[in-house]
C-alpha cells in the first residue's frame, strides 16, 4: 500500500476484518522510515459489556500494531479524515459501521433525518475524495439476510449498503472477509 490508495474491508462479525486491517497498517508502518498511521475508532461505550469491549480491542491493537496511534472521533469523522490525513500518514476508520448506527440511533437524543444523513454522508465523501494520504475503511456487510420487518432497521440497512456503495466507488481495493480469508471484490488482490 505504498501509492495512495483507499481500501474499503467489509464483512461480518468477527470475519477478520479489523485484524486485516491492523496487518495492513503495520506492513504501511514497515514499508517506509517517515510512514504513520492512525486508527479513528468510531465505537462509543454505551454499556460496561462495551467498555470492556472496547479497552480489550485497545489493548490487543497496541500488542500487534506498535506506533498505531489511536483518535477517537466517532461524531464528525469527515472532519477527522479533513484534519489527519496526509501524504504518508494512513488513516485507518475502525468501523463505518458503528458510526453510522450513533448517526442514525445515537445513545442520546433524535438521529439524523433523511436529509441531514444525505449531506453528511457527501460530506464525509468529499473529504475521503481530498484526503491527501491512503484511508482504509473497516464496515460490517450486513445486508445478505432477509429484510427485517421493522422500518427503523430497514432504513439502517439501505444506508449502509449506500454507504458502502458509495465508499467502494472512491477506494481502488475492496475486499469482503469470509472466515478469516479475505476475498477481493475490487483491485489488485
Amino acid at each position: 500500500m505504498n501509492a495512495i490508495v483507499h481500501s474499503l474491508i467489509l464483512g461480518g462479525q468477527k470475519s477478520g476484518k479489523s485484524r486485516l486491517a491492523e496487518q495492513r497498517a503495520a506492513a504501511w508502518l514497515a514499508a517506509a522510515p517517515g510512514h504513520r498511521t492512525t486508527l479513528v475508532a468510531t465505537a462509543l461505550a454505551g454499556d460496561a459489556e462495551m467498555a470492556e469491549r472496547i479497552a480489550r480491542h485497545q489493548a490487543d491493537r497496541a500488542a500487534r500494531v506498535p506506533g498505531l496511534a489511536t483518535l477517537e472521533e466517532p461524531a464528525d469523522l469527515a472532519g477527522a479524515i479533513a484534519r489527519h490525513s496526509a501524504p504518508g500518514h494512513l488513516l485507518v476508520v475502525d468501523c463505518l459501521t458503528l458510526w453510522l448506527t450513533q448517526r442514525l440511533m445515537p445513545l442520546h437524543g433524535p438521529g439524523l433525518d433523511d436529509a441531514a444523513l444525505e449531506a453528511e454522508a457527501a460530506r464525509l465523501l468529499r473529504a475521503l475524495q481530498q484526503a491527501p494520504g491512503p484511508v482504509l475503511w473497516v464496515s460490517n456487510e450486513i445486508g445478505l439476510g432477509i429484510s427485517p420487518l421493522g422500518r427503523e432497521v430497514r432504513r439502517f440497512l439501505d444506508a449502509l449498503g449506500l454507504l458502502h456503495q458509495q465508499i467502494a466507488a472512491h477506494c481502488g481495493l475492496v475486499q469482503l472477509m469470509v472466515a478469516g480469508i479475505a476475498l477481493t471484490v475490487k483491485g489488485p488482490a
